[in-house]
């Protein structure tokens, strides 16, 4: 994306290859000279930010990622704003700019079962819902400097947080690469059949803040419709916001056709960027997109996910447009996906009342009574009973448990 974009455009970075994860998962350690490698590109990207991991007035602050060649559940969540530790999150209040939640997305090794680490989640949200009660206000922005440091010593009791920036790092390197091997990664590449010894590599790359005011944001765009196909992008993002709280449900997002209304020049650029993706990589694309005071900076790009009738209306468009050859098109459906256009639906037209909302995680409509642990969907479908599960959120147990639940 570099290449095609301009270094001016994505953040600078470097990338640790699959063939290390590989090494790892294979040896139980880093590969020899890992380490060393590390160092090097770490230098090359501080020479070229003009910043140092870890110096105590302006440090270099850096996120870490996972880079799958396909994206799945389960795989570590981006660290965020690596580089910070409390001495120099006081440094930062004191020079008066706004306090980095450094604390919420900590590098939590992944080897701790899934379950417990949920709680650990919540513990986070249990508090942050506290402080924000205390304080009168509803959305986690609206907290002070003092706000946030009594959330960091809140939270400084359910994790020991390293304060060496090269730490954090290691740290942050292993759990993504941990993170292949996490319960709901595995049963995800089962049921989709992707190679266990694929691995995943990590990205290491300068931050940009989308949370510095009004005229920074962050959001998620695919190039085309994600749910029919259409030409139009689609995706969501939300003003003085970092890129999770899009995704994380802690904000409603905007629309992503009002981010025009709200920035013009950076909703061109990201038009166009969204169709020179699309040419490049010949498939419809899924970004995420940072606007750090007025100017737009890309993070990562990769092939959208999208259910079949999607799939098939990119297909039969590339073709059109003169995108691909009808060979090439056909390669980009999933035949197995097909069935998913053969599964009764709601008739569009119908008049009926919604009880909730939420994502579905199997293909077409369903009746049934709701249940809400995969024990008791497994005991009501093994009577002879239909039965909806509904979560809060998908876990690795659903998928392994209810093979005869509707979800």
């Amino acid at each position: 994306m570099t290449r095609v974009l301009g270094a001016e455009r994505v953040p600078a970075g470097f990338t640790i290859t699959t063939e290390a994860c590989v090494a790892y998962m294979r040896d139980g350690a880093e590969p020899d000279g890992m380490d060393a490698q590390v160092d090097e590109a770490l230098a090359r990207l501080e020479e070229r930010a003009g910043k140092r991991l870890g110096d105590d007035d302006d440090p270099l602050l850096v996120s870490v990622r996972s880079g799958a060649r396909e994206s799945m559940p389960g795989m570590l969540d981006t660290v965020l704003n690596l580089g910070l530790n409390a001495a120099r999150s006081r440094a930062r209040a004191a020079d008066g700019q706004r306090a980095l939640r450094v604390g919420l997305l900590p590098p939590v090794r992944a080897d701790v079962r899934q379950r417990r680490a949920r709680r650990a989640g919540e513990r986070f949200e249990d508090d942050i819902k506290r402080v924000k009660a205390e304080r009168g206000v509803t959305e986690d922005t609206d907290l002070d400097a003092g706000a946030l440091r009594e959330l960091t010593a809140a939270f400084s009791r359910f994790y020991d947080f390293p304060e060496e920036p090269r730490e954090q790092l290691r740290q942050a390197i292993r759990a993504v690469f941990d993170s292949w091997n996490g319960d709901r990664a595995v049963t995800y590449r089962r049921i989709n059949r992707i190679p266990d010894d694929w691995g995943t590599a990590v990205n290491v790359q300068q931050m940009v803040f989308g949370n510095k005011g009004d005229t920074s944001g962050s959001g998620v765009a695919f190039s085309r419709d994600e749910v029919t196909g259409a030409p139009e992008p689609s995706g969501d993002f939300l003003p003085n916001a970092r890129g999770e709280d899009v995704v994380s449900g802690v904000r409603t997002p905007r629309d992503i056709r009002e981010l025009r209304d709200w920035m013009p020049d950076a909703d061109a650029q990201l038009m166009d960027i969204l169709r020179t993706l699309e040419k490049h990589y010949k498939d419809m694309q899924d970004t995420e997109f940072t606007v750090e005071e007025g100017r737009l900076y890309m993070l990562q790009t990769r092939r959208a996910k999208r259910p079949a009738q999607a799939a098939v209306r990119f297909a039969c468009d590339a073709v059109d447009e003169g995108l691909l050859t009808k060979a090439e098109a056909i390669a980009t459906i999933d035949a197995e996906q097909l069935d998913a256009l053969l599964h009764p639906t709601f008739d569009p037209d119908a008049e009926y009342a919604v009880l909730a909302r939420g994502v579905a995680a199997s293909p077409g409509a369903a009746k049934g009574e709701i249940v809400f642990t995969a024990g008791d969907a497994v005991a009501a479908a093994g009577g002879g009973r239909d039965v909806i599960l509904v979560r809060p959120f998908t876990e690795a147990d659903d998928a392994g448990s209810t093979p005869r639940a509707g979800s």
